[in-house]
């Protein structure tokens, strides 16, 4: 099944995204994390593409997306999130599952708050939704920044967009490094040297801020709502820890909750796997 790569307008914005498969199947939206993009599916997509209708978009500042510079976007969770609304109102989508890994989860539960009758899924991949996910040792300095935007608290933050940054970003926890992609961090690093991503990226670590004061609204969703929840996570991530999966099961009992031998990007080593897993679960919660 061809992977077709497309444009749509959105607010002026020309977003990036990846499409596969019959748009009568069961249409499921990848919603990619940082520093990465659409690209973090390029494994998974031909697993599913017989089987699922596959929307993978770049998010505003990610991939092949605009990156307009922080004068001339808003760059916020919120803002990201509608930019992925309206996108899908521009495709004109039905019923939906989507799939979410770090930064996917707040576009995504966003998302699924503006539109609680279409999104009948989540495959949350290392994407949380719970305190009990944000292990403490990696967030510390993210604490401090969000607190007080000073030199002293960006420096440490910033060190995130380093080439090691995201280099131990895909290899921490996973126990094969030869099956990561080197091409995939190379490309990350290529886009996160651009003139103007730095002060985006800033801009989006200091917004993360917003995130958890949000997560008993989306823990009310999944308890209202009760969509079907498949937690397919790194379990060596030492980003969004294994008790971020576990803890689906407080709100959805049924969530199908599997922690792989992988870390922050388990895509890299376990796109079969979780292929297998999203086949199997999808048949009981989308169309």
């Amino acid at each position: 099944m061809a992977i077709r790569y497309r444009r749509a307008t959105v607010d002026g914005l020309s977003v990036f995204y990846r499409e596969a498969g019959d748009p009568g199947r069961p249409t499921l939206l990848l919603l990619h994390g940082f520093p990465t993009s659409s690209v973090m599916f390029r494994d998974l997509i031909p697993l599913l593409a017989d089987d699922f209708h596959l929307i993978a978009p770049d998010l505003p500042g990610f991939g092949q997306t605009d990156m307009p510079t922080v004068e001339e976007f808003d760059y916020t969770f919120d803002r990201l999130a509608d930019v992925i609304d309206k996108f899908v109102d521009r495709l004109g989508l039905g019923p939906f599952g989507i799939y979410v890994q770090d930064y996917g989860s707040p576009v995504g539960f966003r998302l699924a708050l503006k539109r609680p009758d279409q999104v009948r899924a989540i495959i949350t991949q290392n994407g949380n939704a719970y305190e009990e996910g944000l292990v403490p040792e990696f967030w510390a300095p993210l604490r401090e920044f969000w607190a007080d935007w000073n030199p002293a608290t960006e420096a440490p933050v910033a060190g995130a967009l380093t080439p090691d940054m995201t280099v131990w970003q895909y290899l921490h926890g996973e126990p094969d490094p030869e099956l990561v992609s080197p091409d995939a961090i190379a490309l990350d690093n290529a886009l996160l040297a651009r003139p103007g991503a730095r002060e985006v990226q800033l801009k989006l670590f200091h917004d993360y801020r917003t995130n958890p004061p949000l997560y008993p609204s989306w823990q009310a969703f999944l308890r209202e709502r009760h969509p079907g929840v498949l937690a397919v996570w790194g379990g060596n991530d030492q980003i969004f820890g294994p008790d971020g999966a576990r803890a689906f099961a407080k709100d959805v009992p049924d969530a199908e909750i599997h922690l792989l031998d992988a870390g922050h990007f388990a895509l890299e080593s376990q796109a079969p796997t979780i292929a297998t897993l999203i086949r199997a679960f999808t048949p009981k919660h989308l169309p």
